[in-house]
């Protein structure tokens, strides 16, 4: 096979918008808001054309520092993301999400990179910056529902062992519900694209299979630390029924 994407045009592309239109009208006509999904749209629209353009320059710059940064914002972004469930949010329970986001992440990246794929350099922005991606948001929603159901545990009266086990097994059914779904009910994102590429399936299955292990090992790690290092008393108080 040969390694090819043809581009699509931007004629063409439109048309991909006609089922979004689709679903617009029917909210309309049953009176259902659709600002915020028109909001999500055009937001999608100019988050992937500016990450289009950021891209190119990263793969073009090559530079360790530059990867880093770039690696330093996902972790930093995706920390506060996962901790929206919680109501009251405070510095160290932020400081530990990021923790446990870094420490699942980063090793198994490391991983990847260095002895699996054995990238030269290290650093390879085309391969490390996609897997970082993958990485880090799939941690980032493993965290969120740890925290969320770790938070609402302990304000059931929960103990905090009982709490961290209801916690760490709620936040991996997703993950788990992946590796059962992979191949049959869904070909992931990596693997399709590789595909589409005119990459063989047998080598993308491969680099899937890399991808779910990294995924799962991440996300898993980052939520078991989190729960690790959470106690009750870095959360929010709950208030008492009637409270003001």
């Amino acid at each position: 096979m040969n390694p090819t994407v043809e581009p699509i045009s931007l004629g063409h592309l439109a048309l991909a918008f006609l089922p979004v239109l689709i679903v617009l009208v029917i909210q309309i006509r049953w009176a259902l808001p659709v600002r915020s999904t028109a909001y999500g749209i055009v937001r999608m629209l100019l988050q992937l054309l500016l990450v289009g353009y950021v891209l190119v320059y990263l793969f073009e710059s090559e530079n360790a520092w530059i990867v880093c940064a770039v690696i330093i914002v996902m972790i930093t972004i995706s920390s506060w993301i996962a901790l929206r469930p919680i109501a009251e949010q405070r510095p160290r329970l932020y400081l530990m999400t990021a923790a446990a986001i870094g420490m699942g992440g980063i090793p198994c990246l490391f991983l990847a990179t260095e002895f699996v794929l054995d990238l030269t350099p290290w650093y390879e922005p085309r391969y490390l910056i996609p897997l970082a991606g993958m990485v880090f948001a799939n941690a980032m929603n493993t965290v969120s529902i740890a925290a969320e159901r770790h938070t609402n545990e302990i304000t059931r009266g929960q103990d905090q062992k009982s709490a961290r086990r209801v916690a760490f097994g709620a936040a991996l059914i997703p993950l788990v519900n992946s590796l059962f779904a992979v191949g049959l009910v869904s070909l992931p994102g990596m693997m399709t694209g590789q595909v589409l590429a005119g990459i063989s399936p047998l080598i993308a299955a491969r680099y899937q299979i890399l991808v779910m292990c990294i995924l799962f090992g991440s996300s898993g790690i980052a939520a078991a630390c989190y729960l690790h290092w959470c106690r009750p008393r870095h959360l929010a108080s709950p208030r008492p029924p009637g409270s003001r």
